[in-house]
């Protein structure tokens, strides 16, 4: 049987350890401690800048760190089936298969023209198996089986371009002068609900949103930090889904939060605003 203390702890040993991860990955100058790819010629190629290469190689990185930290609590470390199942890991205590984390790898880059602020991830999905928590589709258990939704983010500075060139090819002596396309890197522990916003995180798809001020994501207060995660379950379930009618009489889908409880009836002053860059 789960017990709501478990889930502190959890969230609490996980977020020991990911306080660690940064020193981990970095160097002492805090630089990004991957500097690229080796072949049997030990020839090095640089890293791509690219952020889909940069999350995968974070990782492939980490893995390892996080299956010894999941054994050492007394939890086997599940990966994903496929590719793209949600989540990355799940952690599934021995004792008690029952009791099941999600943890979800989240990389973002702080933006250049506000350091403050980051380009935010998406969250997983909202649609087949977040809405039909018995569903087996794209989700390595099903939703409802998971005693909580962890995001591990990692938040880093893009190296100026100007510094590599991805057509470079460097000798393993040369490996300490390899420049990095990433440095200063920040690792937070998030419930996902604790960092949503109320919009779409990716264009068409049905992807969750974050926030995107990285003091906000940090600290968990997310558009839904104040009213409680049965709000984001229930918001993002019926998103595009329920209607309200206009002041011109016309039916329209409700998709802001404020909308949304005001339409159920909640109170809409524990909406909490997604903090917005100054232009």
């Amino acid at each position: 049987m789960f017990i709501p203390d478990e889930k502190q702890a959890f969230e609490a040993a996980l977020g020991e350890v990911a306080d660690n991860f940064a020193h981990e990955i970095e160097t002492g100058d805090r630089q990004w401690s991957i500097k690229g790819v080796i072949d049997v010629d030990q020839n090095i190629y640089t890293v791509s800048s690219d952020t889909k290469i940069v999350s995968k190689i974070l990782e492939i990185h980490l893995f390892p760190k996080l299956s010894a930290f999941g054994q050492g609590l007394g939890f086997d470390a599940v990966l994903a089936d496929h590719q793209n199942y949600y989540p990355d890991i799940s952690f599934v205590k021995q004792s008690d298969p029952a009791i099941k984390f999600a943890v979800d790898f989240k990389t973002t880059y702080r933006l250049e023209s506000a350091p403050d602020f980051c380009n935010g991830f998406t969250l997983g999905s909202h649609g087949k198996y977040f809405r039909d928590r018995a569903s087996r589709k794209n989700i390595q258990f099903p939703y409802r089986e998971y005693s909580g939704h962890f995001c591990l983010g990692i938040i880093y500075t893009r190296q100026d371009a100007g510094r590599f060139d991805e057509r470079e090819t460097y000798a393993l002596e040369q490996l300490p002068v390899i420049p990095s396309v990433a440095r200063d890197f920040s690792v937070f522990v998030q419930e996902k609900w604790r960092i949503a916003s109320d919009k779409r995180g990716s264009g068409n798809t049905a992807n969750i949103g974050s926030i995107t001020k990285i003091s906000d994501i940090v600290s968990g207060r997310g558009m839904f930090s104040e009213l409680g995660e049965s709000w984001f379950d229930d918001y993002w379930q019926n998103y595009g889904v329920i209607t309200a009618t206009d002041s011109a009489g016309q039916a329209r889908p409700v998709r802001t939060l404020e909308e949304f409880v005001a339409h159920r009836g909640g109170d809409v002053a524990k909406v909490v605003a997604k903090a917005r860059r100054s232009t």
